[in-house]
């Protein structure tokens, strides 16, 4: 079954971490989730959760005066396109209490402040945004800079 699979890598995870180092990581990508969140809701995206953990749900309005139909769901999925198709980064497009929205998961332990900070840029950019000014690096301890935690 692949239930036992499963079960390994956190296995792995726990001998070669340790508690303290899942800990860490895990804490580390909320902490990126919150920073993507940050970034895109200061770009004039709608972040739709309250980022708790390192799932980001954010929609796009079609900027006003664009010609366009005014359908921010597919105005979101467009957005959602002309990222992966950039090749930035990957992320899946989700119905969220009958919004369309495009859904960031940060779960990569390599993942970094600049890779988040990039990607905000691409999806803001891909949206007709200028990039919203980054908030501070932090000290790399993966304390979010506005709530301290």
């Amino acid at each position: 079954s692949s239930r036992r699979a499963r079960g390994f890598v956190v296995y792995a995870a726990l001998r070669s971490l340790g508690r303290s180092g899942v800990r860490e990581l895990v804490e580390r990508c909320c902490a990126l989730a919150r920073r993507m969140a940050d970034r895109l809701a200061a770009g004039g995206a709608e972040v739709l959760n309250e980022v708790a953990l390192n799932q980001v749900l954010v929609r796009f309005t079609p900027p006003t005066g664009a010609g366009g139909s005014g359908d921010a769901d597919a105005f979101t999925r467009a957005v959602m396109t002309r990222v992966q198709e950039g090749g930035e980064a990957w992320m899946g497009g989700t119905t969220w209490h009958g919004l369309g929205a495009i859904r960031i998961s940060v779960s990569n332990w390599s993942t970094t402040e600049a890779d988040i900070d990039r990607t905000a840029d691409a999806l803001l950019r891909a949206a007709g945004r200028q990039g919203a000014t980054p908030p501070p690096v932090t000290d790399g301890s993966g304390t979010s800079p506005r709530t301290g935690s």
